[in-house]
């Protein structure tokens, strides 16, 4: 997360002060950073449902100011961003798999050993449905997922992101992925 430090911060005052401008200027600070992320999401998925551009731009609509977007550090400003990318995915999976003919195709891997293999967008929604159940058992977990997943974050990144340590993000992405992968599985 390389953005200027005391640049966000300006922008972040500026954004809770009402300045309609600032989530624009925060966006454009961020924007290279948020395709770095979105290209690491998207590595090795060749076919995905979406380009890393639109990606990006479809998680920025997400971040509308109408939202209620209370961001409250740059750190913050990221999850918020891992979250609009994840409902992003999840919607373009859905639209895939409400097509009639040969577009239900999306990529899913949680073994990062393991080059991703296309799935069924069926299987990308049963794992939706199985990271909202995941979230109401262990909240952590489900947030490391979201910012190792779908905004592509380091573990320290998203240490720093949870504000927890780096051994706690490798022990709850080891367990939550192994979790997910039974439940996606058993669905």
């Amino acid at each position: 997360m390389s953005p200027d430090t005391t640049t966000m911060a300006h922008l972040l005052q500026a954004h809770r002060r009402g300045d309609p401008g600032a989530l624009d200027a925060m966006f454009d600070l961020v924007y290279e950073e948020l395709r770095r992320l979105a290209r690491v999401v998207r590595r090795g998925r060749a076919g995905a449902t979406m380009h890393t551009t639109a990606l990006v731009h479809e998680a920025y609509l997400k971040l509308s100011p109408g939202e209620g977007l209370d961001v409250e550090s740059r750190v913050h400003f990221y999850r918020i961003a891992a979250q609009a990318m994840r409902r992003v995915l999840v919607d373009a999976a859905r639209r895939r798999a409400a097509a009639k003919r040969g577009g239900d195709q999306a990529l899913v891997t949680f073994d990062e050993q393991v080059h991703a293999g296309e799935v069924q967008a069926e299987q990308f929604l049963r794992l939706e449905e199985a990271l909202k159940q995941l979230e109401t058992l262990n909240e952590r977990q489900a947030r490391v997922v979201e910012c190792r997943y779908f905004a592509g974050m380091t573990i320290e990144e998203t240490a720093l992101a949870l504000d927890v340590s780096t051994p706690t993000v490798k022990r709850d992405w080891r367990l939550a992925r192994a979790w997910l992968a039974h439940h996606v599985r058993a669905a």
